[in-house]
């Protein structure tokens, strides 16, 4: 009985719109005419749709009934849709474009009504769904042709502006419902909401949902982006990237299409409402860093064909860049982006460090209020606290660690008309950082200064060397006098470091290379700031190379650092040798390393004084004594160092004097000296020993090589195959080869090593996540790191009114008793040497010596009884 109703009510419809309405006037269409029969109309629809969505579940290819039944429902809705059409085609005959009043009740009716067509489910009678979806394409596309025509000003009344944001909104609904149906009804859908958004920006802004639109446009975006990569890696898969004809070639092109079409229709619309949209700043970082991850050099972007990749690049990456420069000049976007504390997934810190790139690459061009949003960090408490901009990209480039060791390859800068090539990471930002630093704002210097600071002082090594670059570079770029203020400030610094750290270390390598960038007289204005002829100035100048000093600034400082040394030496000698100040001679060698380094000559006075110290130095070293103290096992490191540079100038007995440390720290494992003993034996190939030395040297060189080459550690076994390759190629002892090559295993191991013979190779999969896991463990070493200096920065001053508490009593091990044994006994045998090497010689042992030695005996008597009584 519906259906027949209907039916009827359908032939109706059709009758008054064809017979009819062409005899009616556009100004009486409304009153007479639409806002009667169109409200009956979408009653009528509704009714339908109804009745289709009760009967569908019994639907079946044996329920001819049914399957009648629906069909004429079908057919009967196909009549009012072309009714509805009718009505708009007239619409389209007058000449004039209609006032909204004069056709308010169609687009309601249609925009309103008509998107339930697209919701089939019914595929017994896809035939006529497939008419309908014609017949209701057919609408829309008419309708929005009328909508085009009509247009309103300043004057339109509330209502009008009401039904136009109605008509907005709605479209907006139909969108989310067609966009899996039919790619161009919905791109025209997304231009014709977009276009009368903008037609009537001034009467609208206000009432639109920007929020739902622009969080549309973002999920339109991923999602054909997604598929564009899907497919991309389906063509790969199927070999299919050569051809550009297949169907699945096509298919790509046209996703990649409205991939394109939707980025850049987000880039138009935030540019136009962007005042309207800074609450979904949010939206949009994600928007960036999610995409950005999914195309190289990001290591979880999948490898597609170069055309794909292109396509995918013109797509999505370049809209990419457009979308951030809409975005510099909210607040809200660059409160998101220069977080403090910003947590961001592995795979999307790259892209991070991309967006600051590209941030820092459009500011030049941008207004004042802009460039110090983002230059100058938050400075006030009542602000969303944000980072400045340099410091972001350094604290972005610290978390990228993964990314720095395979390492990924960006785009590098075309010079000369050469090719472009691809760099590291570390180049591409070093480039975009120095090319920023060119073009900024006097006023701003200050703040690069600081995160220049700032970073050098922190942990990660590759960082600090980074913003080491930058500031060389800012060195260059500026005055003289600007170089010559920062030399004077990273020295004062390097001075503060008191022990070995790694800001030492950071401070000096930045140090180094600042002062070739200085002039002469400048350099000479650094020697008198910090005169190297005093011992607390000389962590200054034992990072400096000196060849990079005029010829008078070296001259100066090398006289003062010799002199230094033989000062410290003689204090040394004159206190009979005491440990304690073996700390003050490690200080001047440290600085005396620095002088050796840039020698060429060997006849040159400074050399001579050098091969002197040193000479007297290893007579002084005692294999046992430097086992057990530390201070002297610093002291045997230099000394090794600096022998390594002046082998050629050392008499065989020092060498063989040499050895033997050497052959002590070899057998109790001194990790820290083996390194330079490694050196120093690899460079003992550029000599030829006198025969009558070679049975002491020689035996003993192939059987530390040995030693050393047999080593399980990985690190250390390395060198020494480094090593041992030096010596092997420059040595005419040829018989120290073979002698150090007695074992099998380690012949065999070091013919692979001569070959680049590969073991085993890491697949590429397994190295990722090996180096994922590395970025976890190096990064908790730094967290470490900057916390012990937090906490030693921040730990309170001792408050010397009071008396310092008592130590509290540790319990004596055995072991401790063995230890302290065993180092006097060590001392004792080495002053037995020297007075047995001082009575066949004659110079006598000093006065004094008789007077301690009672003294010892002494202490030792106390210490046996005090055993005994307890």
């Amino acid at each position: 009985m519906n259906c027949l109703k209907n039916n009827i009510h359908a032939g109706i419809l059709k009758i008054i719109t064809d017979m009819f309405l062409p005899h009616i006037g556009l100004s009486e269409l409304e009153d007479e005419c639409f806002s009667k029969i169109l409200p009956k109309a979408v009653t009528m629809f509704d009714s339908m749709m109804k009745e289709i969505l009760d009967q569908v579940g019994g639907l079946s290819s044996q329920n001819t009934e049914l399957c009648s039944l629906l069909r004429n429902i079908l057919q009967a809705m196909v009549q009012i849709i072309d009714a509805l059409s009718t009505c708009v085609r007239h619409i389209g005959t007058f000449e004039e474009a209609p006032d909204l009043d004069a056709i308010r009740s169609l687009p309601t009716c249609i925009l309103k009504e008509s998107e339930v067509v697209y919701c089939g489910r019914l595929s017994l009678v896809a035939d006529l769904l497939q008419g309908l979806f014609k017949e209701a394409y057919s609408l829309q596309k008419g309708l929005l042709e009328l909508l085009d025509r009509i247009s309103l000003d300043s004057s339109a009344s509330e209502e009008e502006v009401s039904d136009i944001v109605t008509v907005i909104h709605n479209l907006l609904d139909i969108c989310s419902i067609i966009s899996n149906l039919d790619i161009a009804l919905h791109a025209n859908t997304w231009k014709f909401l977009i276009k009368q958004s903008l037609k009537y920006q001034s009467l609208v802004e206000e009432h639109l949902h920007h929020g739902d639109i622009s969080n549309r446009l973002c999920d339109n975006l991923l999602a054909s982006f997604h598929n564009c990569v899907e497919l991309g890696e389906q063509i790969k898969h199927a070999g299919l990237q050569e051809a550009t004809q297949s169907p699945e070639y096509k298919l790509f092109q046209k996703t990649a299409k409205m991939c394109r079409f939707f980025a850049n229709t987000l880039v138009h619309y935030i540019k136009e409402f962007k005042f309207f949209l800074s609450k979904y700043c949010y939206c949009f970082h994600q928007l960036y860093l999610q995409i950005i991850s999914k195309l190289p050099p990001s290591l979880c972007a999948p490898t597609l064909p170069s055309a794909i990749s292109e396509e995918l690049n013109a797509a999505a990456r370049v809209p990419m860049d457009a979308l951030v420069l809409q975005l510099l000049p909210l607040r809200p976007f660059a409160e998101v982006v220069l977080q403090q504390d910003l947590r961001l997934t592995p795979e999307h810190e790259l892209p991070q460090s991309l967006l600051l790139v590209s941030v820092l690459g459009q500011l030049p061009s941008q207004p004042e209020e802009v460039l110090q949003l983002w230059h100058t960090g938050s400075k006030f408490s009542e602000e969303t606290p944000r980072l400045p901009l340099y410091q972001a990209m350094f604290t972005s480039f610290k978390r990228c660690y993964t990314e720095r060791q395979v390492p990924v390859l960006l785009p590098g800068v075309m010079m000369k008309g050469q090719a472009q090539v691809q760099v590291t990471l570390h180049n591409h930002i070093c480039v975009q950082l120095c090319a920023s630093v060119a073009a900024l704002p006097p006023v701003y210097f200050h703040v690069l200064e600081r995160c220049l600071v700032d970073t050098v002082l922190q942990a990660d090594t590759p960082t600090a060397l980074l913003a080491t670059d930058v500031w060389c570079f800012a060195a260059r770029y500026g005055t003289a006098e600007l170089c010559l203020h920062h030399v004077f400030l990273v020295a004062q610094l390097v001075k503060a470091c008191t022990t070995e750290c790694y800001q030492s270390v950071h401070l000096g390598l930045l140090l180094k290379r600042m002062v070739f960038l200085m002039t002469p007289n400048h350099q000479m204005e650094l020697v008198v700031r910090f005169p190297p002829s005093e011992v607390e100035n000389l962590p200054v100048w034992r990072h400096i190379l000196l060849r990079a000093l005029s010829h008078d600034a070296r001259h100066r400082v090398e006289v003062d650092i010799i002199g230094l040394t033989q000062k410290a030496l003689t204090d040394w000698q004159n206190g009979g040798y005491k440990l304690g100040q073996v700390d003050k001679v490690n200080m001047v060698l440290l600085s005396l390393l620095a002088v050796v380094r840039v020698q060429s000559s060997p006849e040159e006075q400074c050399v001579l004084s050098a091969i002197r110290i040193i000479t007297q130095l290893w007579f002084r070293m005692s294999p046992d004594q430097v086992q057990t103290h530390p201070a002297l096992q610093s002291t045997l490191q230099l000394l090794l160092s600096i022998s390594t540079i002046l082998v050629k100038n050392l008499e065989p007995q020092v060498i063989c004097q040499a050895l033997l440390c050497v052959d002590a720290v070899v057998s109790h494992k001194c990790a820290d000296q083996l390194l330079p003993a490694l050196q120093f034996l690899a460079s003992l190939g550029k000599i030829f020993v006198p025969p009558d030395s070679q049975n002491q040297i020689l035996p003993r060189l192939s059987n530390l090589f040995g030693v050393l080459l047999a080593d399980r550690s990985w690190l250390l076994h390395q060198h020494a195959l480094e090593a041992f390759s030096q010596f092997a190629e420059i040595t005419n002892h040829e018989e120290v080869i073979s002698l150090s090559l007695g074992v099998e295993d380690t012949k065999t191991k070091v013919v692979n090593y001569l070959s680049k013979t590969v073991n085993g190779k890491e697949d590429v999969a397994s190295r990722l996540q090996r180096l994922k896991l590395e970025s976890a463990v190096i990064e908790q070493h730094n967290e470490r790191l900057e916390n012990n200096k937090e906490m030693a920065s921040n730990k309170p001053a001792a408050d010397h009114s009071e008396p310092c508490p008592k130590r509290a009593r540790q319990e004596t091990s055995p072991e401790e008793y063995r230890r302290y044994i065993h180092t006097a006994e060590s001392a004792l045998k080495a002053l037995q040497a020297l007075t047995e090497d001082k009575a066949n010689s004659t110079e006598p042992p000093p006065r004094w010596l008789e007077s301690r030695l009672q003294e010892l005996q002494t202490l030792i008597t106390h210490i046996s009884t005090a055993r005994h009584s307890t």
